[in-house]
């Protein structure tokens, strides 16, 4: 039921959003161009040393991201929790994987994932590379070793052919890794209404949304954390997500083992955020506007709390132009 409300929502958002002229965002296609020329708005995508990705690496990641064979059940996939509409992430709160088994977290959006180092909500992963090759031995994501998963890969006549071409030897744990991470760092969002308007486009953004651009930028302190041009600072912070009778989830802590690191977690990015409810590590914000209460309530109070975390004196007119300027990254 609260999968059908959230669908529900988004059609009744996007129509208003044409009955008022607002200016949404709208990313492009995953794509191998954006490896050397990223969408407006977006910096030059930093590679690894060594790393010479090809189209015929993201042809074949982007085939195997959408294909059963790398999980137990042959029918769970990459894209089964990273859906293209929802922003590459789930609109349920918790996905659910192999067996029927719930992920542990709210999958996060895939888009400019490119651009950063440590992965996941609480940065165990420390790369892209790392980060793809997991889920498919996890026993609640795909829950398949990667051994019995590079063997069907070898057993496939159109797949081993597919291997020789881009990396020119069979399917290895290497050759998977390089091409799930090529088609992954293909997923860029940029060229929204707000680069456009930053690039001299003056109607790309609507009034209202200039005035939200002007409360995130001030009173509202957005920025200190969703930093432009990613709108992440790709650091993890305490806002009190998931604190319960004040006791916060142990988050970054979990890697760290630092205790100043209790109820951490990694920064999302806004880009595309329109697409990608529900919100936070455990999607426990449904919506925009229940995010924005969120914060204008100062998140919620723990030991461990973020000290850039304060009340918001916003207004319902505020609050209504910072939704707004969000739909337009």
């Amino acid at each position: 039921m609260s999968r059908i409300l959230l669908s529900l929502s988004l059609l009744l958002n996007t129509v208003a959003a044409q009955a008022t002229g607002e200016q949404l965002c709208e990313p492009p296609a995953p794509s191998f161009a954006f490896l050397q020329t990223p969408p407006k708005g977006m910096p030059q995508m930093p590679l690894p040393a060594n790393y010479k990705p090809t189209q015929a690496m993201f042809s074949l990641g982007q085939k195997l991201f959408h294909d059963g064979i790398l999980s137990k059940d042959q029918v769970v996939t990459c894209a089964t929790c990273h859906i293209a509409k929802n922003g590459f992430a789930h609109p349920d709160q918790l996905p659910t994987g192999v067996d029927g088994k719930h992920a542990i977290r709210h999958a996060p959006s895939l888009f400019n994932r490119g651009y950063s180092t440590l992965q996941r909500w609480d940065g165990s992963s420390a790369s892209i590379d790392a980060f793809v090759l997991e889920p498919i031995a996890a026993p609640n994501e795909m829950g398949l070793p990667l051994a019995t998963a590079i063997a069907r890969l070898r057993a496939d006549a159109d797949y081993k052919k597919a291997f020789v071409d881009a990396f020119q030897t069979e399917p290895n744990k290497e050759s998977l890794r390089r091409s799930l991470a090529t088609f992954v760092r293909g997923i860029v969002a940029g060229d929204a209404p707000y680069d456009r308007f930053l690039l001299g486009q003056v109607d790309a953004m609507t009034p209202q949304q200039r005035h939200g651009q002007w409360i995130f930028e001030s009173k509202g302190g957005c920025w200190k954390c969703h930093t432009p041009p990613l709108f992440t600072d790709e650091r993890f912070h305490n806002t009190g997500v998931g604190v319960v009778a004040g006791k916060p989830e142990p988050g970054r802590f979990a890697v760290t083992k630092d205790e100043a690191d209790h109820g951490k977690w990694k920064t999302p990015t806004l880009r595309s955020i329109r697409l990608t409810a529900p919100y936070m590590h455990d999607g426990s914000l449904a919506t925009l506007r229940d995010v924005i209460d969120f914060y204008v309530r100062g998140g919620n109070p723990n030991a461990h709390l973020d000290h850039k975390l304060k009340k918001l004196d916003l207004t319902k007119e505020d609050q209504d132009a910072l939704i707004a300027f969000l739909r337009s990254l």
